[in-house]
C-alpha cells in the first residue's frame, strides 16, 4: 500500500494518539476507518457527478431557480 503524509494540527494528532492508546489501535487504522466513513458519505454524490446528464439537469434546475423558473425532471407517460 502507497503512503500518504497528511499534515494535522498538533492539538488534534495530540487528541488522536490519545484516542489511539485507549482503544488500544494504530493511528493508522483509525484514519483508514474515517476516510472509509467519508468516501462511504459521499459514495452516491460522486455516483451522481459521474453522469453526465445528470449534472446537466441539476445545472439546468439551479439556472432556472436562479431566474424563478421551475424545469420538469420527468417526463410524463402516456396513460399516467
Amino acid at each position: 500500500m502507497p503512503t500518504t503524509t497528511v499534515r494535522i494540527p498538533e492539538e488534534k494528532r495530540d487528541l488522536l494518539k490519545i484516542v489511539a492508546s485507549i482503544e488500544k489501535r494504530d493511528i493508522k487504522d483509525i484514519l483508514t476507518e474515517l476516510i472509509d466513513e467519508y468516501l462511504e458519505r459521499h459514495k452516491e454524490t460522486l455516483e451522481i457527478l459521474s453522469r453526465p446528464e445528470w449534472v446537466e439537469a441539476i445545472n439546468k434546475g439551479l439556472k432556472a431557480s436562479e431566474k424563478g423558473e421551475t424545469v420538469k425532471w420527468r417526463k410524463k407517460r402516456p396513460g399516467k
